[in-house]
């Protein structure tokens, strides 16, 4: 019985132990990557007009550290947004590398001519 381009590729993914995408956890970081990019700014906009609408240093203080706070929300969102949408994109290059890999290593082994068959060098 002859195995399958298949399933040898799915054997050679359960050897380099690659996780499955399916388990929703990179989906679920995406999710969060977006929404705290979304927040992060409502949070600095919320604060600004904290900080604009008194005349208490302390609590103008405060609305800037929230500010902050924001921003940093809004890059930590921004750098997980891109870390999970690039995994996705990337996973199937990586599948699409393999299979043009595999493609080319069987079209040079059809095209090999055996030794016995081969013209003689000249020197």
């Amino acid at each position: 019985m002859t195995e399958t381009r298949a399933d040898r590729f799915a054997a050679d993914l359960a050897a380099l132990k690659i996780p499955d995408p399916a388990a929703g956890r990179g989906s679920l970081w995406l999710r969060l990557g977006a929404t705290l990019m979304v927040a992060g700014p409502g949070v600095a906009v919320l604060s600004y007009f904290l900080a604009h609408n008194t005349s208490d240093p302390l609590a103008q203080r405060d609305a800037l550290a929230l500010a902050l706070t924001g921003v940093a929300l809004s890059v930590v969102g921004a750098a997980l947004f891109v870390r999970y949408s690039l995994t996705g994109v990337l996973r199937f290059w990586m599948a699409r590398q393999s299979y043009d890999l595999d493609q080319l290593a069987q079209r040079l082994a059809e095209s090999r001519v055996p030794l016995d068959d081969a013209a003689p060098v000249a020197r």
